[in-house]
């Protein structure tokens, strides 16, 4: 099959990535760099009227400077209004980036990450939009989605209304490392936490009239391990991960601040992640069973054990998409016309994606060069970024 000739400039692209990831908009603070990305796209053609904000970050229960940035473009042709979505946020380790080019990538000066997650998407939508407009290329109703803190919980796009995007009937997310890659599902999340309140005692004079938090909260993890529930997690009714992320004390302090004083509060906080929603809450459940245990064995001389006070909360949905939906037939469609071969893959961590396809936006993820993300050793491989943009404009201008 011979490759389509596509009209992109590439050095404008990197010129794009470049500028992007010079831009500081850490997760929750995505002012700047939506600022940035308007200024863009109104230089590229895009009028005005057809940039906007939405208003989830009044629904984001954490402080966010702006709702979703929200893009418009009318069809030049017939055919389903297709959504292109990525995140303006990354991660705080990348606060004071310095970004700079060595050889075929781009690179930090090595004491922050970089940004490629996802601001390589962030740069290919505004990429999408500059190419299609300054060549004229035909192609049908498009809405571009720039989502606001996806790394601390994918909050902009659970808070979003569907109803905002014009009608879109499948959806290119673009939050990945390599074009070829096409996330086509992804597992969900529960987050669930405990509060232990214990008695605090003299742990020298008298330890049997305290309550250990700590202990109980001991006891409760290894009761967990002990029944199956840590790490990973297979059973007859499915399968998953668990992890323990935070073990401390109240506001983020220690659990008991002495030796000699039994400790009476701990919090402990983790996960559970699996491709059935069910299985992710029959895991949390697990936890909540093993810290019920544990509160029965961990006791005072009089038999008195500590409040534990245990919740649980869907994070994300998990879902997956066949390879006969029609937003993957699209992508395979057009990675094959650039002699790509597919790869289609399941992701263990959550995406945009899981809460479009909740609002009913079948959603694919393709790459775009981010590699080695939420670390200072984090980089973009440019010749994938050049081929997501290319895939990303081709998927813009396909034939229904």
């Amino acid at each position: 099959m011979t490759a389509p000739a596509i009209p992109l400039d590439v050095a404008a692209a990197e010129a794009h990535l470049m500028n992007f990831l010079s831009v500081e908009g850490i997760t929750g603070q995505e002012a700047n760099i939506a600022a940035a990305v308007i200024a863009a796209l109104k230089a590229a053609g895009v009028p005005e009227s057809a940039i906007r904000f939405d208003d989830a970050n009044k629904r984001i229960p954490l402080p966010t400077q702006t709702g979703n940035l929200i893009v418009q473009l009318p069809g030049t042709r017939p055919g389903p209004r297709l959504l292109f979505s990525t995140h303006l946020d990354t991660v705080p380790l990348c606060a004071g980036v310095k970004p700079r080019r060595e050889g075929d990538r781009i690179v930090s000066d090595g004491t922050t990450a970089l940004g490629g997650d996802a601001r390589t998407g962030v740069a290919a939508l505004v990429v999408v939009a500059e190419t299609v407009l300054k060549n004229n290329l035909p192609h049908p109703p498009i809405t571009l989605l720039f989502t606001v803190r996806e790394e601390s919980g994918l909050h902009g796009a659970r808070e979003l209304n569907p109803a905002e995007l014009g009608g879109v009937e499948m959806c290119v997310n673009i939050d990945g490392q390599l074009a070829s890659e096409l996330i086509v599902g992804a597992v969900g999340q529960e987050n669930w936490e405990v509060e232990i309140t214990g008695r605090a005692s003299h742990a020298g004079v008298a330890p049997e009239k305290g309550i250990s938090a700590t202990m109980v909260g001991a006891v409760g993890l290894v009761e967990a391990r002990n029944a199956g529930w840590f790490g990973k997690v297979s059973k007859p009714e499915g399968n998953g991960t668990s992890n323990v992320g935070i073990f401390g004390g109240r506001d983020g302090k220690a659990a008991g601040d002495a030796t000699n004083v039994v400790t009476d509060y701990a919090f402990i906080k983790g996960e559970a992640r699996s491709p059935n929603a069910a299985f992710a809450t029959e895991i949390a459940r697990g936890y909540e069973a093993a810290f019920g245990r544990a509160k029965a064995s961990v006791v005072d001389h009089e038999g008195q054990g500590a409040e534990v006070r245990f919740s649980h909360v869907t994070a994300y949905p998990p879902f997956e998409l066949g390879q006969d939906t029609p937003i993957v037939e699209r992508a395979t469609r057009a990675l094959k016309a650039l002699g790509i071969e597919p790869n289609y893959l399941f992701s263990n961590g959550g995406l945009d994606a899981n809460w479009l396809d909740k609002h009913g936006i079948p959603t694919v993820t393709i790459g775009a060069g981010q590699a080695e993300i939420h670390t200072i050793k984090e980089y973009v491989n440019l010749a994938e970024y050049e081929k997501g943009c290319r895939l990303a404009i081709l998927l813009a201008t396909l034939d229904a």
